[in-house]
């Protein structure tokens, strides 16, 4: 009787990155010679001899999509089995270990597209998760594995503003800045002011982002009001976040002059005196921060002092 033939091990070790955006993900189509069928997967590939798998997913994310990946300090690994497969044109007992980074790109990078000649994928492209997940947009297991136990980065913020108050030749006016392309909520309005730095006097940030915002001198006054916002979005990083926003509101003045935006390229994209009552118009969406800030400064005349 002939002696069976033992089937070839085959383990490969491969990074990639889950990089979403809004409500889309990035990924990777794999090539004709891999499957006849329409099947996508997420950007990334096999590790190189002695190659860092944070390397690894850096170098495969740009092959396959052409853009620049930046990668979160953890990973999860995901283990696959296949005892009776084919690699290379020979059956075989192959395990995949794949290693998954929270990955992000900027929000200003062109769109994906393949940059690799002859590799594993064909084509790059932004998929709506909702697509992915009811099946519309077909894709390798992995993608659907990451998804369901996948969390955005947490992430904890805080901020100091200023609410900065004149009367108008039509009435009272508010200072407002415009969220860019790269802000949060772009096209909508708010307070000037922005994110404390490590170890900064929270005064000291006002007085230096209405500066980069407006152009203007601020002289900064009381706390006003402690908000607190909770949202899920894309950070000015390209990052997707659960991010918890702590907000001080300072009362505040502002030197004579017309306001200007100072900061290029930042979340800023225009700032300007806005009457009270345009806010929330068509033209002047406001953040919930403003209306806030103004409710605290009229409970602010009217609260009783204590002891009074």
């Amino acid at each position: 009787m002939a002696e069976r033939r033992q089937v070839r091990k085959v383990q490969r070790v491969a990074a990639y990155a889950v990089i979403m955006r809004d409500d889309h993900i990035l990924l990777s189509r794999l090539a004709k010679r891999l499957t006849s069928k329409e099947l996508w997967t997420l950007p990334g590939g096999g590790l190189e001899h002695g190659e860092d798998p944070r390397d690894a997913v850096v170098r495969e994310v740009h092959e396959e999509t052409g853009l620049d990946v930046h990668i979160g300090e953890t990973a999860h690994v995901y283990s696959f089995h296949q005892r009776n497969t084919w690699r290379q044109g020979r059956r075989a007992d192959a395990h995949a270990l794949r290693i998954v980074y929270d990955g992000w790109v900027p929000v200003d990078s062109p769109e994906p597209h393949v940059v690799e000649v002859d590799g594993s994928t064909m084509d790059a492209a932004w998929q709506p998760i909702a697509g992915v997940l009811n099946g519309s947009v077909p894709v390798v297991s992995l993608v659907t594995e990451v998804l369901a136990e996948h969390q955005p980065f947490q992430m904890q913020r805080v901020a100091a503003y200023a609410l900065v108050l004149r009367q108008g030749p039509g009435g009272e006016e508010v200072l407002l800045t415009r969220n860019s392309a790269r802000g949060p909520h772009p096209g909508h309005w708010t307070l000037p002011g922005g994110g404390i730095d490590h170890g900064e006097e929270p005064r000291q940030t006002v007085v230096r982002e209405v500066r980069e915002e407006t152009s203007l001198l601020c002289t900064v006054g009381d706390v006003l009001d402690v908000g607190s916002t909770h949202f899920e979005g894309t950070a000015p990083s390209g990052r997707r976040e659960d991010f918890h926003a702590l907000q001080i509101v300072f009362n505040a003045e502002v030197s004579d002059g017309e306001p200007v935006v100072m900061e290029v390229g930042g979340t800023t994209d225009a700032v300007a005196w806005v009457p009270v009552g345009r806010l929330g118009s068509e033209e002047h969406p406001v953040r919930d921060l403003v209306h806030t800030a103004l409710a605290a400064n009229r409970n602010r005349a009217t609260r009783p002092r204590l002891g009074g």
